[in-house]
């Protein structure tokens, strides 16, 4: 109180009113004789009265700036006396330290000085005006404090108003109500001549809301004070928008469900390593791809958002159904256990179960489903995921439509897999997978002809790693067309190599095996290449498909096989007979070799010798060559000439060999020959 009095002594024509906050209401704690004269209220009146009595113009938010806790705040407004006549005046607020008194220096504005400021506030409206109303931005400005002096039309415009309306603190009530701190804020650091921008929400006169950013400039009118411009950016649409992609990228475009990304987060958002009870159920639809290859993709297509609907209908109202592609979808469950898991399993195949009408016939959906509950092995969500997963595999592997829970000893099994992939890949990219030769012989005199390329791959810790093991791992992964590009290549390496050391004895052709994968229009360009890169005619190398790759899609391997033909490379059909071809479709494949498989060359030695028989009198018929594969004796060996096989290959005739032995071995049987 000392600084009041202190005014009080140092001018005795300005009214002093201390306001101080009272149960929350800021109200008048003490006058001097000054501001009973000014106002007109009696000094037993004035005590108690709510500042905003003799403020009318300070509605809401505003009265703030100018009680503020921080610093002295000066504005120049009108004031209403005890008869309610409007006096202007100019308000000095000063706070006290502890932020709970403010003294108010209230004194009046003379005539001349009064219609100087009015004269400068009117030039400076019109030339607002001016400058403003044709633009298309929403624009206000204010000449003191919050209250404003002018908005334009766009602004009107956009929040259904009149000007009107809005002048004064008017436009306060178009401000969503937990925006307006915020931007009161913003306004009052930038009356302190800064300058800011802050998004706010407003409400439009019929109800709708706008997203804004508002952005403020400060505006200094002179005898009247601070103020400021500001501008009005409308980025509903634009938020609406990135709301849209936001949704695009984490949802499926047909179901409308949570996409892969977004299960991700979500698991990882829930998971606790030192946790449990969250669940996954991973379900894999049994013969979707027989509804879309006799009904079409739109049935497919009808039948997925079904599913999805249906999913959605049994669980819980806080559970996740995600699609996780395809016809692959996951639920994702808190708090349960495994019995629990399971329960919501079997209410989802018998809801799944229920007829569904598409395509003109009446469809029952049936789907493997993999359970896994989260135990103290999981170290992350991903290993959740992937669980579930494999226990889905593991029930569509045990004849589909049953609900697996996850076999421990099998996700090992599945994780020892998964590493072997990972060391197959790197072993692929290293060129560590390596080539042996196996010669072939011809009957008519007993001399190598040929050799077939034979991959190896010797794992640093596991030792070797047999073929029948790796290829078909390569191709469930994606990894054969890579395997095969590195056979062919070093192949054709290797022959290149033996014609540089052995010349006119080198191998006169090696035999390379494609995967059915292989099979497609890239194959062509690949074997032109490596034999041009390799320098070598096509006529030295013979392409080995097996007889179940035909099968699988005849037509199309036709083509392919037409295609090598056409290039000059030799074919021949691997493990002829185990198959299940058509012995007419035979007459239609460009090939030149049947190769018999060992299994009906060993039966020759339990005197069995019918199908080889059959076999090498086809491939005569047809003016074929053919090749005796697993030749173990010599009395199969000499069994399979009597018989008219072509060339004969096994382990009795000769092993698999590097190329540098290979090269030493052609080396040393020739000069023998000699």
């Amino acid at each position: 109180m000392a600084a009041v009095f202190h005014s009080t002594i140092l001018s005795d024509r300005m009214a002093l009113v201390v306001v101080a906050v009272v149960a929350g209401a800021r109200t008048v704690a003490w006058t001097n004789d000054k501001a009973v004269e000014l106002f007109g209220y009696a000094p037993e009146d004035f005590l108690g009265l709510p500042v905003e009595h003799l403020l009318p113009t300070l509605r809401g938010g505003e009265l703030k700036l100018l009680l503020r806790r921080e610093r002295t705040v000066s504005m120049t407004l009108p004031v209403r006396s005890a008869s309610g006549a409007a006096l202007e005046c100019v308000v000095k607020a000063t706070p006290d330290q502890a932020g709970r008194l403010w003294t108010l220096r209230v004194f009046t504005v003379d005539g001349d000085q009064e219609r100087a400021v009015k004269a400068t506030a009117d030039a400076h409206e019109r030339r607002f005006a001016t400058l403003t109303e044709r633009s298309p931005v929403p624009m206000l400005l204010s000449e003191q404090g919050m209250r404003l002096a002018h908005v334009n039309d766009a602004f009107c415009a956009l929040v259904g108003l009149r000007a009107d309306q809005l002048l004064g603190t008017g436009w306060l009530g178009v401000l969503h109500p937990d925006d307006l701190d915020g931007v009161l804020e913003q306004a009052a650091a930038v009356l302190d001549r800064g300058e800011g921008e802050v998004q706010a929400r407003l409400v439009r006169e019929d109800g709708t809301v706008r997203a804004t950013v508002i952005r403020f400039a400060h505006f200094f009118t002179p005898g009247v004070g601070a103020g400021f411009v500001g501008t009005i950016e409308d980025i509903t649409e634009r938020l609406a928008f990135e709301t849209r992609l936001a949704h695009q990228a984490h949802h499926d475009p047909l179901t409308g469900l949570p996409n892969r990304t977004l299960l991700a987060e979500y698991v990882a958002d829930r998971f606790d390593p030192a946790g449990s009870g969250l669940a996954c159920i991973f379900l894999d639809l049994d013969n979707f791809k027989v509804v879309n290859d006799s009904l079409g993709h739109a049935a497919g297509d009808v039948l997925l958002v079904e599913v999805a609907a249906r999913l959605r209908s049994v669980v819980r109202p806080n559970d996740l159904v995600a699609r996780f592609g395809g016809d692959e979808f996951v639920v994702v469950c808190d708090d349960v256990d495994e019995d629990d898991a399971v329960a919501l399993a079997e209410r989802i195949v018998e809801t799944l179960g229920r007829p569904l009408h598409i395509g003109g016939l009446d469809h029952r959906p049936r789907a493997s489903i993999g359970v896994t509950v989260q135990t103290e092995e999981h170290a992350c969500a991903e290993e959740l995921i992937r669980d579930c997963d494999i226990a889905m595999y593991q029930a569509k592997v045990g004849g589909g439509g049953r609900i697996t829970v996850l076999d421990h000893r099998a996700r090992a099994q599945a994780r020892d897999k998964l590493r072997l992939v990972a060391d197959l890949r790197a072993a692929i990219e290293a060129r560590d997978v390596t080539l042996l030769y196996q010669p072939i012989f011809s009957t008519a005199d007993g001399a190598p002809v040929a050799v077939e390329s034979l991959a190896r791959w010797e794992h640093p810790e596991r030792g070797a790693i047999n073929p029948a093991t790796f290829v078909p791992l390569a191709e469930e992964n994606g990894l054969i067309a890579a395997l095969g590009l590195l056979v062919l290549d070093e192949t054709c390496r290797q022959l290149a190599e033996w014609d540089r050391v052995l010349g006119a004895d080198a191998p006169a052709r090696a035999n390379v095996n494609v995967s059915a994968l292989q099979l497609d229009r890239h194959l062509r360009g690949h074997v032109e290449s490596a034999l041009e890169r390799h320098g070598l005619a096509a006529s030295r190398l013979s392409v080995e498909i097996t007889e179940s790759a035909l099968v699988k899609d005849p037509a199309s391997a036709r083509t392919v096989l037409l295609q090598l033909r056409d290039l000059g490379v030799e074919l021949a059909i691997d493990d002829f007979g185990t198959g299940y071809s058509s012995l007419a479709y035979l007459r239609h494949l460009p090939v030149t070799c049947l190769k018999v498989d060992r299994s009906f060359v060993a039966e020759l030695s339990d005197g069995h010798p019918e199908i080889t028989t059959a076999v090498i009198a086809l491939a005569s018929s047809l003016g074929l060559h053919t090749v005796a594969e697993g030749v173990e004796t010599a009395e199969q060996a000499a069994e399979l000439a009597r018989l008219g096989a072509t060339y004969l290959q096994g382990f009795s005739l000769a092993q698999p060999m590097s190329g540098a032995t290979l090269t030493a071995w052609f080396a040393g049987r020739l000069s023998v020959l000699r």
